[in-house]
């Protein structure tokens, strides 16, 4: 597959390239990130490197796994073109499956570095993901799942912000370096809303939003 870009005017998404190893291997020192993620850690430029040339681009080639970074658009930062949009914000991806065409399920997954956080930029990425992967001319699949680690709540945020209905919670469901951890697991079908289908669980006064 073709690699292909997304951008709303709010946020341009991206393949990473090499030339992101530098803000990536940085991006990948944040706790958050270490904590809620399976990234190495501690992680160092050698496994920024890996990222890009083993995992994000077999990945477009084959068609099973799509990655994109986020940045803000050209035209939000006043920048005049979409290569010049802004530096790395984030990243998000889709596994997909090896079902019949038009049957498809992918996994969506995603993470923030600290200046992205809490600027809408992660939901403005996540529609485009979404919208993407139901599109009919573009991925057209027919369900995406999520899951995150008990206790994610940001991330947990942002998938329900985008319509996801979660399942249930799964114990030692995930596997995080060695250590089974439960995790909570979201649906969201293409012709589900694309909104919170259910009130928000968790007290926003002790959310930490991710945007």
């Amino acid at each position: 597959m073709q690699p292909f870009t997304l951008d709303d005017g709010v946020v341009h998404l991206a393949t990473p390239t090499l030339g992101d190893v530098d803000a990536i291997t940085a991006a990948c020192q944040d706790p958050d990130v270490a904590a809620w993620t399976v990234v190495p850690s501690p992680y160092t430029r050698d496994d920024a490197v890996g990222f890009v040339r083993d995992y994000v681009t077999p990945g477009w080639e084959r068609g099973s796994v799509l990655t994109w970074a986020v940045r803000e658009s050209a035209g939000r930062s006043g920048l005049p073109g979409p290569e010049d949009a802004g530096p790395l914000l984030g990243m998000f991806g889709l596994g997909l499956d090896d079902a019949p065409a038009g049957q498809r399920s992918a996994e969506i997954g995603y993470w923030m570095t600290p200046a992205g956080r809490g600027r809408g930029l992660a939901t403005a990425a996540g529609r485009l993901v979404v919208d993407a992967a139901f599109d009919p001319e573009v991925l057209g699949l027919a369900r995406l799942s999520w899951e995150a680690y008990v206790g994610n709540w940001p991330s947990r945020r942002l998938a329900w912000r985008l319509g996801f209905r979660v399942e249930g919670t799964v114990r030692g469901h995930a596997l995080q370096r060695g250590v089974r951890r439960d995790a909570w697991l979201a649906t969201l079908l293409a012709d589900d809303p694309r909104e919170p289908c259910e009130p928000w669980p968790h007290p926003v006064s002790a959310d930490r939003v991710a945007g």
